[in-house]
């Protein structure tokens, strides 16, 4: 299945390759042909990078991961709203699938958009300086978390579906980032983390941890 997200690219690169395609049939160009031939395996990738394959959660009450990549830092903070934390960052590289779901049911608290930097999304300065959306979430059970979405070296457009006050379910499409990019978790200093550094984990179905 191909994101949505993915239109606004995949529709214009299709037709370019076609109409290329058409004027080579009649104009023939080695140049030409090469063009076509770039427009193509670029379009390919973009099919590829667009996927977005439905998976069925597991079924019981682990935090899921949000988003595919791998697991690149995991540290404690201070946030401002949760207080003492911790923050587990997942880097997204340009294969990963880049659909971001919903970890645990429950209420969306406060969506943030901060403006900033695009720096590669695995330098970890990224958490603090890049282009982000930030949701802040309430379980059903009263425990807080937040998601942030991150921007990296090549992603600049991060779409965020959330809007505060709605009741959300896990799994729920939560958004899309274009391109290499960064997720942060961050959740209460007794959270149960039950990934390491370097895992590699799978949006809506790789358990991240639980809330004791």
């Amino acid at each position: 299945m191909i994101a949505p997200e993915g239109k606004i690219i995949l529709i214009p690169l299709l037709l370019l390759v076609l109409a290329g395609t058409g004027i080579q049939a009649y104009y023939p160009s080695e140049g030409l042909k090469w063009i076509n031939l770039t427009m193509a395996l670029l379009t390919l990738f973009s099919l590829y990078f667009f996927r977005d394959p439905q998976r069925i959660p597991p079924n019981n009450d682990g935090f899921l991961s949000p988003g595919d990549g791998k697991v690149v830092q995991i540290i404690d903070v201070e946030d401002a709203e949760i207080g003492k934390a911790k923050q587990i960052s997942i880097f997204l590289s340009v294969f990963n699938v880049h659909s971001q779901r919903v970890p645990l049911s429950g209420k969306v608290i406060s969506k943030t958009y901060n403006s900033g930097k695009f720096l590669a999304a695995f330098n970890h300065k990224a958490s603090l300086d890049n282009e982000q959306t930030v949701v802040m979430f309430e379980t059903e059970s009263g425990k807080m978390y937040k998601i942030k979405q991150i921007a990296g070296l090549i992603a600049r457009r991060i779409l965020n579906y959330m809007e505060p006050e709605n009741r959300v379910e896990r799994g729920q499409r939560l958004g899309f980032i274009r391109f290499g990019s960064r997720v942060d978790i961050i959740v209460p200093e007794d959270f149960q983390i039950d990934v390491s550094l370097g895992d590699m984990v799978r949006g809506n179905q790789t358990i991240i941890g639980r809330f004791e």
